[in-house]
């Protein structure tokens, strides 16, 4: 590195080497890092902003969408400019705009049972940021399989929920939410949402991806936390490992990925929450 760079770096960097649990060290393994935001949308835009910021080498991103003018209310990645452009797209120009050091890997493509797991084991973390079930399943399974720690989160109207899973030591999605729901359930495009909230989500999935990288603090292994803006209540219950799921389970079935990743649905609001984290404690009994 050549000197002014390196001083460049160092200032750059300052206010997060200023912190005892990250330090040097802590950035020189943000620098290293790759992460892979699955969705370009309300989650992946401020996940990805912070993550460009704080200087995380190698950040992917994979979304098959173009820019759409009612994503323009609560995804910052995109401006009026960019509707009718790929998200991918978009979203790389903005993140080399912040910072030309990170390297932007753009995956213009739906991940689906044949590509995602090549893709997704080549990271160190995922941010789950999709916004149906079918989806957010197949990338919780890609991810369990291949070892790879990552992020899920969810929002509808005012409510967010998130949790973080490191396969073989915490519960995975599936052992909370068990199996896609079927029928029609509420969706952002049909229920409405609140734009904040993507960025309160994101921030915070942001976040877990760094701690998950520098070791400072506890990742939300085990947990599942989940707001109400409305209120702005916070909660988080604990989680545990289902002994029967079917992907991280004792005598998993699910050893290969398979399916779709068909668009259908997003979580449900505050009450989905109580009730994942209700239906998780019955598992175990």
């Amino acid at each position: 590195m050549e000197v002014e760079r390196e001083d460049a770096y160092w200032e750059r960097y300052s206010r997060n080497i200023l912190l005892p649990e990250i330090g040097v060290d802590g950035q020189l393994k943000i620098s290293r890092a790759r992460v892979l935001i699955i969705g370009a949308g309300g989650l992946g835009s401020p996940a990805a902003y912070y993550l460009a910021a704080a200087g995380v080498g190698v950040l992917g991103l994979a979304d098959a969408d173009d820019v759409d003018l009612s994503n323009l209310q609560r995804q910052i990645l995109h401006a009026t400019a960019d509707v009718g452009s790929a998200k991918v797209l978009s979203a790389a120009a903005k993140i080399r705009a912040i910072n030309p050091d990170v390297e932007v890997v753009a995956y213009r493509q739906y991940l689906d049972a044949a590509t995602i797991g090549p893709i997704v084991a080549d990271y160190d973390f995922v941010i789950e940021g999709v916004d149906n079930f079918p989806s957010k399943f197949l990338i919780n399974d890609a991810c369990v399989l291949a070892g790879v720690p990552f992020s899920q989160g969810g929002i509808l109207q005012f409510v967010g929920m998130t949790m973080t899973v490191k396969p073989g030591d915490t519960a995975c999605y599936r052992c909370v939410m068990g199996e896609p729901p079927t029928g029609t359930v509420p969706t952002c495009s049909s229920a409405g949402v609140f734009g904040a909230i993507a960025g309160m989500l994101g921030s915070i999935q942001a976040a877990e991806a760094l701690k998950y990288i520098t070791g400072a603090g506890r990742p939300l292994y085990d947990s599942l936390l989940c707001f109400d803006a409305k209120a702005m209540d916070f909660m988080k219950s604990p989680v545990q490992r289902n002994p029967r799921c079917r992907v991280c389970g004792e005598q998993p079935d699910i050893t290969a990925l398979a399916g779709d990743n068909t668009r259908s649905c997003v979580p449900g609001g505050d009450r989905a929450c109580r009730r994942a984290a209700g239906a998780n404690r019955s598992a175990q009994d």
